[in-house]
């Protein structure tokens, strides 16, 4: 027997996630602001009905085996060449048609005490949306400080080399995810380049300066005050390569809703982070009530590159047996 779809609670006092098996998603998350009003900066359901029915773009989910685009759902690894669920134009997004966000993970360990933790666990079986090899991923969401998120993903690959690359994909709104659009929110990215892209949303393959671009978020600016100038808003992967570390971690970014003035910073160990304004969220019925139209949230989506299973010249997103992939976010909130 499967496992039921339920959603799980994590609370450290300060900050509370509702996390479901399905999909391994962040359904909700109560954060304080200075004056200890608590919003749930999260955007999603308040059940799991509709993510389970295919009505979700994403929300608060892991995507996989790989994240993001694969140019038309193809590539070769070790002389064979393999074919994917094409379901994003021409080119297989986030995993193919039934990625790990679509698919009932095992709770393998859920811990309270001083740091709370949550372990999801989902086996993928050799040729699963047309990726090579079994694969053993693990997610384990833990509050090891009092207004701190931590995420580590990790996966084993069993018998086959395979591209793995997984991404987080909350949608971000840290007035509260029904308070309207995040154009007013400033953001700051640890990031002087971008991988552009093409008609197709494809990284070209160029690694291109943003130095004086409307993509220029080295210093912080509202997220609309540029936006105009990016045909169709904000869809982009950022080289992280300019920002402090710390325990291993690289600063990515820092959000900043003037508001509440709660402020998300959020770092990692990956190469490149997704940078995306909703812009094809369009009057989505979600929690309590809310109609989420476009921009009502932002991703911040660490990440391998796009595509570059098909890029030599980006870094490699092939995992062998024998070896393991990791991948760790820390979400730190502060006002």
């Amino acid at each position: 027997m499967a496992a039921e779809p339920k959603i799980l609670e994590l609370s450290n006092g300060r900050i509370t996630a509702r996390l479901s098996n399905w999909g391994a998603t962040i359904t909700s998350l109560l954060v304080p602001d200075a004056q200890g009003s608590i919003a749930d900066v999260v955007l999603g359901f308040d059940d799991l009905d509709p993510y389970v029915k295919g009505m979700s773009p994403y929300f608060g989910c892991i995507v996989g085996r790989v994240a993001n685009r694969i140019k038309d759902g193809k590539f070769r690894l070790n002389e064979v060449e393999y074919s994917l669920p094409v379901n994003n134009g021409p080119n297989s997004l986030h995993g193919g048609l039934k990625g790990f966000d679509k698919v009932v993970w095992d709770v393998v360990e859920h811990k309270d005490g001083e740091c709370p933790s949550i372990t999801f666990q989902y086996h993928s079986k050799d040729g699963e949306e047309g990726y090579p090899g079994d694969v053993t991923i693990r997610a384990t969401y833990s509050l090891p400080e009092a207004t701190t998120l931590r995420l580590d993903m990790e996966a084993t690959p069993e018998n086959k080399a395979t591209p793995i690359s997984l991404a987080q994909h909350t949608y971000w709104n840290l007035a509260g995810h029904a308070s309207g659009d995040i154009l007013n929110h400033s953001i700051q990215i640890w990031g002087k380049h971008i991988t552009p892209v093409d008609e197709n949303t494809i990284p070209t393959g160029e690694v291109m300066p943003i130095n004086g671009t409307p993509f220029d978020f080295t210093t912080e600016h509202k997220i609309g005050e540029r936006i105009n100038d990016v045909p169709g808003g904000y869809d982009h992967n950022y080289v992280l390569d300019c920002g402090d570390e710390k325990n291993g971690l690289k600063h990515a970014a820092k959000l900043r809703d003037p508001s509440s003035l709660r402020t998300l910073d959020l770092w990692t160990d990956a190469p490149g982070m997704q940078f995306y304004t909703a812009n094809y969220v369009n009057g989505i019925s979600g929690k309590v009530g809310a109609v989420y139209e476009k921009h009502a949230g932002v991703c911040l989506e660490t990440q391998g590159f796009p595509n570059a299973i098909n890029q030599p010249n980006f870094p490699s997103v092939v995992v062998r047996p024998g070896e393991k992939y990791k991948h760790t976010m820390l979400f730190e909130f502060s006002n």
